[in-house]
């Protein structure tokens, strides 16, 4: 684990919140918001999935998931919500939609980090059944896939404060995905799907695709977190970054990573560059286009906006 990202973190949720520290120092992580959607299941007690989503709940905000020292206003702000599509004796299939958020400097703006859905959700969960985490096995597929989506906020939260910060908990998510490879259950082999769960760490940790972290890393800390003091010093670092984003895309046009900023982060671009000028709206729209071309309606909006 950075220290350096550690104290980074620290120093700017201080400065964002101004809470004076009257808080526990070894607060749990992340303050997840947890939802289970049965709208789908007819005729079926809706007790078990309320008893689930509480289940979850419990586990994502009480699990101590590093060693990293927060407070209690320092938590990382998430939500995981889950759409149950099929219920069949113990065995729910549906997707989930997981989100993290990140403050900017000096301002009471809160930016989307993460934004993913996972189409292909599968786990038995008995009512009333504890959820028990363990780093060294796969208690089940459910705590899995939690286990997973948690080391992926808090990797991406961390590389969003410092270089490369994240790198200890993409590590804790591919061990994740090593166990789960070998249990048969479905979302986690390697090639099976380009937006499985493989694939999500593989769009943060592998090489090719390696420039995603480092773009993480600029467009908050050098792009958003700048704005309070130049605003066009902070939007020149996220052109930078819109930049580096087609390398990615030339290196690996189908990774998951560039939709994952795109869910993220087209609707901000275009709040971000209502300011400037119509040579730098016309250079990031043609930069974003290639990567995004059915998404002309969102990206038209970008040139349009009036200085």
């Amino acid at each position: 684990m950075s220290h350096v990202t550690v104290c980074i973190r620290k120093l700017y949720c201080a400065a964002i919140l101004c809470i004076v520290a009257a808080f526990a120092a070894n607060a749990q992580e992340l303050n997840c918001t947890v939802e289970v959607n049965a709208d789908q299941i007819e005729n079926s007690s809706k007790e078990v999935f309320e008893t689930l989503e509480q289940a979850i709940a419990e586990y994502v905000n009480t699990n101590k998931w590093t060693n990293a020292q927060f407070m209690a206003n320092e938590r990382i702000e998430c939500r995981m919500y889950f759409t149950i599509k099929s219920y069949d004796g113990d065995k729910m299939t549906g997707d989930l939609q997981v989100q993290s958020m990140r403050p900017v400097y000096n301002s009471s703006y809160t930016t989307t980090v993460l934004n993913f859905k996972d189409s292909n959700v599968e786990f038995s969960y008995v009512e009333n059944e504890p959820l028990v985490y363990s780093e060294m096995s796969m208690e089940s597929n459910l705590t899995a896939i939690i286990n997973f989506y948690c080391f992926m906020i808090i990797a991406m939260d961390f590389d969003t404060f410092s270089p490369d910060g994240g790198t200890p908990y993409y590590e804790l998510a591919a061990n994740v995905v090593r166990l789960a490879q070998s249990s048969g259950e479905t979302g986690w082999k390697a090639f099976e799907d380009n937006k499985n769960r493989s694939a999500v760490l593989s769009a943060y940790t592998d090489n090719a695709t390696h420039g995603i972290r480092t773009i993480l890393y600029n467009y908050h800390r050098l792009g958003l977190d700048q704005m309070a003091v130049s605003v066009d010093k902070g939007r020149a670092s996220v052109t930078a970054c819109i930049e580096e984003l087609k390398k990615v895309y030339d290196a690996a046009p189908m990774s998951v990573c560039l939709s994952i900023f795109r869910d993220a982060k087209l609707d901000e671009l275009v709040n971000i560059y209502s300011e400037a000028g119509t040579t730098e709206k016309t250079k990031v729209y043609e930069l974003l286009y290639p990567l995004y071309p059915t998404e002309g309606t969102r990206l038209d909006k970008i040139k349009k906006t009036e200085k």
